[in-house]
């Protein structure tokens, strides 16, 4: 089985990154269910991180897409997103896809992503 991040440090990058409290005791579910995971790291400070879902067949999906803010505007981010792709493929995955806010087009358009049109149920 695939080695975790430390919990905590991810808690802490989520944060720095996102706002809010994450003590990383929510990740294990998140984790347990993914095809795979991307990290990085400075030294042994995890500064980025994104998330692969799958659907158990050809569909997988990047969440989670995170630098830390004092970290950005280097490659990091691409770079998670490019290793994140890799290991899908290898994986087998056909189709991965992003979810976006419109402020991210041309970073997720630079990492080859073509916008589609989807649907979204606000459920809660």
């Amino acid at each position: 089985m695939r080695e975790w991040p430390q919990l905590a440090a991810l808690g802490e990058l989520r944060e720095a990154a996102w706002g809010g409290r994450d003590d990383g005791h929510g990740w294990p579910p998140v984790l347990g269910r993914s095809l795979t995971w991307v990290t990085a790291f400075n030294g042994e400070t995890l500064v980025g991180f994104v998330n692969v879902a799958w659907d158990g067949g050809v569909h997988a999906f990047l969440l989670d897409t995170t630098v830390h803010p004092d970290w950005g505007r280097r490659g990091i981010g691409s770079s998670l997103v490019r290793a994140a792709t890799q290991a899908a493929k290898a994986e087998g995955i056909h189709w991965l896809h992003v979810d976006y806010e419109p402020q991210l087009q041309t970073f997720y358009r630079l990492c080859g992503f073509q916008p589609t049109s989807a649907g979204l149920l606000k459920l809660n």
